[in-house]
């Protein structure tokens, strides 16, 4: 026998074989295991052998969540429909497969926009099984929270985009409500004429909810004072009761409010009113509220009227300014501005209140019937009675008809109209008004006017808001209010200046790229009666170039007046303006510095400064100014606005070669509920109280400086009647000792409610508890801890150690590791200490 040695590897075919039939094997062997997820519990036994076993099905075999309730995003057939909280439940599949489905009430369904009737003749059901619908089913996605249901066409309901069912409508809670503003001036005049004066303008809106009816007053207080002299004055805007009536998709009104502009101008009344509401549907057309924008040449007041009520009244720098929000007064009437400059001199100009053209959509019937005594702001005569009423319908092709009747002893109207929408170039309405009116002394007259309206497709052009309208009246035609106010005023009421035609347009053009913007506002008026014409207008330019922003402005006003009384003193005045704001973000960050120049025929002036927001929210905007003006000479002007949790607080300083001035401003609201009294931010007309109790502190998610007060409490001030809104909470400003189970909730308020977005918090102790049996064993991993009498559920982790939130001082938890009856215990537990910025470590006893 011999051996033969080579240093070549032996061939390995056997080798080769055995590996790739162990490959084959172990690939089928993998399609199994990859068939069915298992957890081997007894890999739990390693460290602890005799810790008892947890039913772990629901995450072996099951869907990896346990049943309950949970706040998902609901899909419709690929279509977000709600945001909600739904209760899952286990049931089988078909192939016996535990799966999370959801518990639907047909009142749910429906709001989805599923047809469930032809299906479920009980619209009472609250648990509907998915299976009753050919071919529908739901899957609940876990990590994103979304429902996605899957519904056959024949089951989907046609509803508009943005429905909202009705049922889903929330009258809110009873309550009594506050809104107020004050602003105060301290103006100390130099040189040998100067004179002291101090002003004060108080505006207070009161109201009260119960159910759904709401009650609201609109007051404002001023007074003036100054060289021994003092002149106050009270107004009441209005005050009414009001409710909806969902089932019209209407709202019925009794006391003193305005009626409304569709067909016939607005008109001031004391009685009763019943309307329709287009907030009631979906993709409905907003009202539409002007913003105010002008030029102040020194430190000055500006006092805005409307219908002859002082409706705002505040402090300006020098240089351009902008006021956006001014509170509805519940009816249309041009804006009177004046612009009181600190030499005493007055500027005055017309924002026009305009209305869209009149359209509806097909088969949508729109409807008013006012009836009261007519109620003049002048006079405290409401002998007149008058009737009104309007009818807007839908037609085919894009067309709407429209019309009403006025009437009164000594006022009789008729209007007819038609409106057409023209697609892409916009949409326009025309319509003429015939009267007969019998003026105070005078003989009886009969007059027409023609009224002319066009509104362009903002989407497809860039046009943000645009709308021009003109309007003739023949030589005998005259108002109900005109005709009305000649026999409510006193003997020496002249006759108003008898409008003869009309021009009016307020337009905010985007010009694409980096073109910038166009803006126009523009009232222009002719009289019968009068020689000269009133014309009101300002075009702007608007534009930016790397964070820079820049703006050139013409004003022109023309024999107009202040509107506190139509024999006041005609003034007219040209302006030209330019701005330009730096942002200084490179050094300074949320701080710009702007400069202005406005000149006019008797005055020039220019100005410098700085201006910015401070704090983490930036709640507090702040401006330092320094100009100079031929009129004045140098001033300097210093303002602060800070946005808290209970209100709003400004305060600002100027002076210049003619007077010093100190102006302060609080506003704020207030509402007193079943759990007490919660301050917040000035409100608007429709708002959330959420109640967060113990999560003091804590800010609302996209709302400037509101956040909750030391019980939990907040204001958010405005919301959307008949939509949806999410409000959030900021979850990283919780306090240390709070957690909540839901950070967003979706509201659906009717229009005036205080609706409640409860958040259910649990506020104590974070404790990181170690849970033992009475033998010493630990309690089984994944097993549920919950405190008695409150919800909520923990999973106790390996050694038997559970996180908890929101723990009292001393409590009892119930623990549960699977259904039989050994399977469950309850640990009694104290705390010790009263830190709650700490995480307890505790050890508990589970008998």
């Amino acid at each position: 026998m011999s051996w033969e040695y080579t240093t070549k590897p032996p061939k390995q075919h056997g080798r080769s074989m055995l590996i790739a039939l162990g490959c084959t094997l172990l690939g089928v062997c993998a399609q199994k295991v990859l068939a069915e997820d298992y957890f081997n519990p007894a890999l739990l036994d390693i460290d602890n052998p005799s810790q008892g076993k947890t039913d772990l099905s629901i995450y072996e075999i099951g869907p990896g969540q346990a049943p309950g309730k949970y706040h998902v995003d609901v899909f419709v057939n690929n279509n977000k429909v709600a945001s909600k909280e739904i209760t899952f439940t286990l049931k089988k599949d078909a192939s016996g497969k535990s799966i999370l489905q959801p518990c639907l009430s047909a009142v749910q369904l429906k709001s989805f926009g599923v047809n469930i009737d032809k299906f479920v003749p009980d619209d009472k059901a609250q648990c509907i099984d998915l299976s009753l619908i050919p071919s529908a089913s739901a899957t609940f996605h876990v990590n994103p929270q979304q429902l996605l249901l899957t519904i056959p066409q024949t089951a989907i309901t046609q509803v508009p985009r943005d429905y909202v069912d009705p049922q889903e409508y929330d009258e809110g809670i009873n309550a009594l409500l506050l809104n107020y503003s004050f602003t105060a001036g301290d103006n100390h005049g130099k040189g040998e004429n100067g004179t002291d004066q101090r002003s004060e303008f108080l505006n207070l809106r009161p109201g009260l909810n119960l159910g759904a009816w709401r009650l609201r007053n609109y007051s404002t207080w001023s007074k003036t004072s100054g060289d021994g002299d003092a002149e106050s004055e009270f107004s009441s805007v209005y005050t009414y009761a009001q409710r909806d009536i969902i089932a019209l998709g209407s709202n019925v009104k009794f006391g003193q409010s305005s009626s409304p502009s569709d067909v016939f101008d607005s008109i001031s009344y004391t009685g009763a009113q019943i309307a329709s509401d287009d907030d009631m549907l979906p993709d409905s057309m907003k009202g539409f509220a002007p913003v105010i924008r002008g030029t102040a040449h020194s430190n000055a007041q500006v006092i805005v009227r409307q219908n002859g009520y002082v409706i705002y009244q505040n402090y300006v720098a020098p240089g351009a300014f902008e006021i956006n929000d001014l509170y509805p007064t519940g009816g249309s009437g041009d804006l009177n501005v004046t612009v009181k400059e600190t030499d005493g001199s007055e500027q005055h100009f017309v924002v026009p209140y305009a209305s869209v053209p009149v359209l509806q959509r097909e088969g949508r019937f729109k409807y008013s019937l006012t009836a009261g005594r007519y109620r003049s702001y002048d006079s405290d005569v409401e002998k007149t009675p008058f009737m009104q009423g309007t009818a807007i319908y839908g037609l085919p092709y894009g067309f709407t008809a429209y019309g009403g009747v006025q009437a009164s002893q000594y006022y009789d109207a008729l209007a007819l109209g038609v409106g057409k929408n023209i697609g892409d170039l916009g949409a326009f309405s025309v319509d003429v008004t015939d009267a007969k009116s019998e003026m105070q002394d005078k003989d009886p007259t009969h007059g027409r006017a023609w009224r002319i309206r066009y509104s362009k497709d903002f989407a497809t052009t860039g046009t943000h808001f645009s709308l021009a309208g003109y309007r003739y009246n023949s030589k005998g035609f005259y108002t109900l209010q005109d005709t009305l106010d000649s026999h409510t005023r006193n003997d020496d009421w002249e006759t108003p200046d008898t409008r003869r035609s009309r021009e009016e347009a307020t337009v905010d053009q985007s010009l694409g790229g980096s073109f910038g913007s166009l803006t126009l506002s523009l009232v222009k008026e002719s009289y019968w009666n009068a020689s000269q014409g009133m014309t009101s207008m300002n075009l702007g330019y608007n534009n930016s170039w790397h964070g820079i922003s820049y703006g050139l402005s013409y004003g022109l006003d023309k024999n107009t007046r202040d509107g506190s009384d139509n024999n006041s003193e005609k003034t007219s005045e040209q302006t030209i303006a330019f701005n330009v704001s730096v942002p200084l973000d490179r050094w300074l960050s949320n701080t710009w510095v702007n400069y202005n120049l406005s000149s006019t025929k008797h005055d020039t002036t220019q100005s410098v400064g700085l201006n910015g927001t401070a704090l983490a929210g930036n709640n507090l905007s702040w401006g330092v100014q320094q100009g100079h003006s031929q009129s004045s000479g140098d001033s300097t002007s210093l303002n602060a606005d800070y946005k808290g949790t209970y209100g709003e607080v400004n305060a600002g300083y100027s002076q210049d070669n003619q007077q010093q001035q100190l102006n302060v401003g609080l506003q704020g609201s207030m509402i007193a509920h079943a759990h007490g009294v919660t301050l917040g931010q000035p409100m608007g007309e429709t708002v959330a109280l959420v109640e967060a109790p113990g999560a003091s502190g804590t800010d609302i998610t996209n709302q400037t400086g509101v956040s909750t007060d030391f019980r939990g409490y907040a204001i958010v001030p405005y919301v959307s009647p008949y939509r949806h809104n999410t409000l959030a909470l900021n979850t990283e400003t919780l306090p240390g000792n709070a957690d909540i189970d839901q950070a967003a909730k979706t509201v659906t308020p009717t229009r005036g409610a205080v609706v409640r977005a409860h958040y259910t918090t649990h506020v104590g102790s974070r404790v990181l508890m170690t849970l033992q049996r009475a033998d010493g064993r630990p309690i089984p991993f994944g097993a549920t801890a919950s405190q008695a009498h409150e919800d909520g559920e923990f999973i106790v982790g390996d050694g038997g150690q559970v996180y908890l939130t929101g723990m009292h001082p001393k409590g009892t938890l119930n623990v549960s590791w699977g259904k039989s009856s050994d399977a469950h215990c309850t640990a009694s537990y104290r705390l010790p200490g009263t830190d709650n910025s700490q995480i307890l470590n505790v050890t508990a006893q589970c008998v």
